[in-house]
């Protein structure tokens, strides 16, 4: 297995937020749709909005789940205020430690929205997470229909880290985890593995199983800590030319290659 490398050399500067400039299509969307494309909320929350009456559409109350409405010629407010649709945002992050992958934190801790605030004016959300002391790759977006499909286990998005222990690994144990290891929820088994350090310490994990701490889990079930995880391929994205800590916008090809993924 290939672990990608990071460039240190950047060739091309990160961090400068691009243009947007959008044209809506006339096609008509849900109305759930459009509220969750305008950043209020999730598709969820506004079906609740607008069984609940808060939603007017050219000032009438819509209390239908399925309604549609024109994006050029309807006009939708909420809490009597108009909603506009915003330009789909994607934004790719290499994640430092020490944050937290939450929109807020009520604890007061550095969350990884602090790291792209200035990417874009737009409401963007992480897709899935990282916990605070893992590095890498992680995905921004305001686009809930891709952030729904990454998500969902259904899509079974590989994810490649490169996994540092606390001590060598043994044969046996490699080939359990190759085998994969019974966890309390289920069984977890990467899709590819490899050691690629000399002193066994450094693994390559390819993987799709979206569970919480999987990658830790597996090795804290037969006696090893992760001391280092880093996430360094996410849904074919790499680190290349994104130092940590820095993040750059998904060029059009990506964006692309993201919605119509296939594993």
């Amino acid at each position: 297995m290939k672990i990608p490398q990071e460039n240190r050399q950047r060739r091309k500067p990160v961090n400068k937020v691009k243009k947007e400039v959008s044209v809506p299509s006339s096609e008509p969307i849900r109305l759930n749709k459009y509220i969750s494309n305008s950043g209020v909320c999730s598709r969820r929350d506004a079906d609740k909005l607008i069984e609940k009456g808060q939603i007017k559409v050219n000032g009438n109350v819509i209390t239908e789940l399925g309604f549609k409405v024109n994006p050029i010629t309807d006009k939708v407010n909420y809490d009597g205020k108009p909603l506009t649709l915003e330009k789909p945002i994607y934004v790719l992050l290499n994640k430092p430690r020490g944050f937290i992958t939450t929109v807020e934190d009520p604890e007061g801790r550095k969350t990884v929205m602090e790291l792209v605030k200035t990417a874009t004016n737009h409401r963007i959300y992480p897709v899935g997470r990282l916990d605070r002391m893992t590095t890498g790759l992680l995905l921004f977006t305001n686009d809930g229909d891709l952030a729904k499909k990454l998500s969902h286990p259904s899509g079974e998005v590989k994810k490649l880290y490169e996994v540092t222990l606390d001590k060598p690994i043994t044969d046996e144990d490699y080939l359990k985890v190759e085998a994969g290891i019974e966890l309390e929820d289920g069984i977890a088994k990467p899709d590819e593995m490899a050691i690629v350090s000399k002193d066994r310490r450094a693994l390559g994990v390819q993987i799709h199983i979206g569970k919480n701490r999987i990658v830790r889990r597996i090795f804290e079930a037969i006696g090893y800590e992760v001391v280092k995880l880093d996430r360094v391929m996410y849904a074919g994205l790499t680190k290349k030319d994104i130092p940590r800590g820095k993040w750059r916008i998904l060029s059009e090809k990506e964006i692309i290659k993201l919605k119509y993924l296939q594993n």
